[in-house]
Formats: C-alpha cells, structure tokens, sequence
C-alpha cells in the first residue's frame, strides 16, 4: 500500500509542478490553446497517443470486448494504430496544419465557419463539442475511479478501516485535471503527455508480461489453449477474426475512424510547428499506438481466465481492474495506476481544454463579444475548464456503462464532423449545404439511433452515423450552390504547396 500511495504522490506532484513551469509560458489565447503553434514531434506524439488511449481503453473497452470477443479484440488495437494513427497523420496533419494557419481558425468550430462561410454552423458544433464531450470525459472518470478503488481504497479500508469511495475519487481526479490545465494550458498539457506517455509504454509492457505469464494464463500458448475449453463460449474465444465480425468492425471504426473527426485529435495538428515534426510524429505516434492499443485488447482477451460472471455481477467494467489485483505484484500495480491515471489526466485535460475553448472563443467571444480582451478571453477559457470539469463529474456520479457513455460521444461528436472536416480539407466542392447535410445526418443518426435502438448498440450506431455522414456530404454537395471562385482561392490557397509534399493532388480538386 506504501508502494501504491508513494507512486500516486510523486504522479501528483510532477504534474501540479509542470503546471506550474508553464504557467510562466503563457502569456496569449494561442499560447494558452497551442503552445504558439511551436510544439515538436515527439511532444506532439505522444500528445496526440495519450490523448486517444485513457481509462475507457484501458479499463472499460478492454475488458468488455475481451470478455465478449476474446483474443480478435486486438483487431481493435492494429485499427487504431493502422487507421487511428498513421493513416490520420499521413492525411490530416499537414493539411490541417495549414488551412487552420491560413484560415487563422483556432478550433475546429472557427475551421467550419471560415471553410464554409457559416456563423451558424459554428455556433452549433460549439455546442455539439461541450455538450456530447462531458459523457466521453465522464466515462474516464468512472474508468479510473474503478481502478483506484478496487487496487488502492478497498485495500486500505481493509487495512486501515479508512473509507474512500468511488466518488471520492473521482473529485479528486476532477480537481487534480483542472489544477493543471487551469495554470499552465496546453504547454502543460504537452509536457505532462510526454512524461505520461513514456509511463504508459513501461506500464503497458510490463503488464502484457506478467498477466501472459501468470498462473492463470501459463504462457501464450497454454494461455490460449484454456480459454478455448471454457464452455460454451471457448471457440469463439481464440477465433481469429470473431464469431461477430459486424460488432466486431463496429468497433473498430468507431474507434479508429472516429479520431478523424474529434476535435481533442485533430487539435495536436494545429500546434505542431512544421511538416518535418509532422513526419517524425508520425512514426512515433503509430509505435506507440501498437504498444498501448495492441496491449491493451490483447491483455483483456484474457479476461474469463481471472475472472468469473459471479466476481463481476454483470459490470463488465470491473473485469480489468479485478485481473489485475488478482495478478500484479504492489509495485507492478503501483506502475499501473499511475499508467492509467497518465492516460486518463492527458485525455481528461485535451477533453477539457477543446470544450472550453469551443464555448469560450466561438460562441462567447467570436459571436457574443467579439472585441473581448486578451486577458479576459484566456481568464473566460480558465473559467469554462472549472464548469466543464464539474458538468463531467456530475454526469460521471450517474451510473453508466463506460463503454456506452464513450460510445455516445464519440458516436455524435465524430458522426457530427468526420465528412465536414474531412471534405472541406480536401475537396473545393463541398458546399455549405453540404456541411450542413452532414453535420445533421450524423447527429440525427447517432442520437436518434440510441433513442430508438438503445444504448447497448452504441458502437455500431456511432460507425453507422461517421458513415451516413460521408455519403450524404457529397450527394448533397453536387445537388447545392457552389462557393465563388474568390471564397475558394482563400480557402485554398498554396495548397498546391502541400501536394508537392506527398497529399493527393487530386482530392484537393
């Protein structure tokens, strides 16, 4: 327990002193959002890799879609490192990179009203992001409350009679995640995702090697011989490629396509200083996807060896956290809290830092008051971090699935602006109505199919929404007015600049 409360305190403390550090380096709304658009590609890397993998990976997809898919769930792993992270760099990241300097947009909000010359559209993704991010960020808070509890509060009640709930934990969390996004911004953010990041490989590692060589698994061999004589479900267990392949690439489009049109994601573009950082970051962000993603479905294939349906009284969240309790020595257990607990602070504080910004310079100071003060719009974006972080830990204190709380962001922020952001990067024929058309069918898609369908097919409403999205873009885009010739040369201009370097010429057409 020394060895547990030791490693949470040194994390705490490294953390509220780099907020610290760079609460000095602020001194604008861009160095607060961007860091001045000057970060590097490792800090970037591992910025955007902290921020896709949290409590929810970790804790509660891994442990459901193990218990459910068996060892096929690291097809999830390779997609998200495949589709979720190279293939997101190799075409969105210098594209980005530009329009948004060219276009002088600050949030993917301000890129949708300058790309398509609309106020009113972004007001409504400003609210979309606020709105449907606070379940996403509620759902890490259960995810690393559930491990905290189960590895550290049950066990020192049980020592010391001292009692610390699951909500409990989760303010803390809440008010350690403000502390230091409040004081030093995203130059915060980068610098605690690189320590965070190089935590979260080491955790990861180690995890996979003791859980593949524990008494319940024997070795990966013997491991996969035990899971297929579990009755009834065993088969299933060690196919390749899933007895439910439709739920099974469900999840992997949510999850991987799905960072496409996230704007937690897509924000690690902005601030990166140059296309030779992008290149690097590349190679690194995917590296490290294939560690921590792979790992972690990999390691929740295991799951029915641990742990029976009695232990876990249906909550399949508590499935990862029981495994390893079972399994880990302290100190190995002491490395995994704290691995979690990086996923989740990085995740928690890019959630944090996109909403508030999205409210505070779209809707309050871009249309509200435009002629607001430096001073008093980073003071607006400090004060809109504090009501994000408390709106989270009131809907965390409801009672919900994590995977189907994540689900449901994920399924309407990135269904709402995977086609819009993705086409009007890209394509100069995407009109306004054609925004709109997708903005709407995603929305109406992924919200009307949880209403009608429930929440339990979340995964495969939020793929169906990213893909309604795609198609109804175009269609409705060659059926509307175009933009003048004017508009697009200022949206689009030296972008031939960029297809010298290697994006597809003919998408830019």
């Amino acid at each position: 327990m020394f060895i547990k409360l030791l490693f949470l305190a040194l994390f705490t403390a490294i953390m509220l002193g780099v907020g610290l550090y760079s609460r000095r380096k602020i001194k604008t709304q861009q160095d607060f959002l961007f860091g001045g658009r000057q970060m590097g590609p490792w800090l970037t890397a591992f910025a955007y890799g902290t921020t896709y993998f949290s409590a929810v990976i970790m804790i509660g997809y891994a442990g459901k879609t193990g218990w459910g898919f068996g060892l096929s769930a690291t097809w999830i792993g390779v997609g998200n490192a495949l589709v979720g992270c190279l293939l997101s760099w190799l075409v969105l990241a210098k594209r980005t990179r530009k329009m948004t300097q060219d276009l002088n947009a600050s949030t993917m909000p301000s890129f949708f009203e300058k790309r398509y010359d609309s106020k009113a559209i972004k007001i409504a993704a400003s609210i979309i992001i606020f709105v449907f991010l606070v379940p996403y960020s509620a759902s890490v808070y259960q995810g690393l409350s559930y491990l905290i509890v189960t590895t550290i509060a049950e066990p020192l009640y049980e020592l010391t009679g001292i009692y610390v709930s699951f909500e409990a934990v989760m303010l803390i969390m809440a008010v350690l995640t403000g502390a230091y996004l409040i004081l030093g911004g995203y130059v915060a953010t980068a610098i605690n995702d690189f320590i965070q990041g190089i935590i979260m490989l080491a955790g990861m590692i180690t995890v996979v090697l003791f859980i593949v060589n524990s008494d319940f698994v024997g070795g990966l061999g013997e491991g996969v011989s035990r899971l297929s004589q579990i009755p009834d479900v065993g088969e299933s267990l060690v196919k390749p490629f899933s007895s439910n392949p439709i739920g099974l690439l469900s999840l992997v489009i949510l999850t991987s396509f799905g960072t496409w049109g996230l704007p937690q994601m897509v924000h690690k573009f902005y601030a990166i200083k140059d296309n030779d950082a992008i290149k690097k970051a590349t190679i690194v962000s995917t590296v490290f996807a294939v560690v921590i993603s792979c790992g972690a479905y990999f390691v929740g294939g295991f799951g029915r060896l641990f742990v029976t349906e009695a232990e876990i009284a249906g909550d399949l969240d508590k499935i990862v956290p029981i495994m390893f309790q079972k399994t880990l020595p302290d100190y190995v257990i002491g490395l995994v809290i704290v691995l979690v607990l990086s996923a989740s602070m990085s995740t928690l504080s890019s959630l944090v830092l996109v909403s508030s910004s999205s409210i505070s310079l779209d809707l309050i100071k871009g249309t509200l008051f435009p002629k607001m003060k430096e001073k008093s719009a980073i003071l607006l974006m400090r004060t809109l971090c504090v009501v994000f972080v408390i709106t989270s830990f009131v809907v965390a204190m409801v009672p919900s699935p994590i995977m189907t709380l994540m689900a449901i962001s994920w399924g309407t922020v990135a269904g709402s602006f995977l086609a819009p952001f993705l086409y009007g990067l890209y394509w100069k024929g995407t009109t306004k109505a054609g925004a709109w058309a997708g903005i709407i069918t995603g929305f109406v898609c992924s919200v009307g199919g949880a209403i009608i369908f429930g929440t339990k097919n979340s995964p495969t409403i939020g793929a169906v929404a990213m893909l309604a999205s795609l198609i109804a873009v175009p269609v409705v885009s060659s059926l509307t007015p175009k933009f003048s010739q004017k508009h697009i040369d200022m949206v689009f201009k030296e972008a031939s600049a960029d297809d010298k370097e290697g994006i597809p010429a003919k998408m830019a057409g």
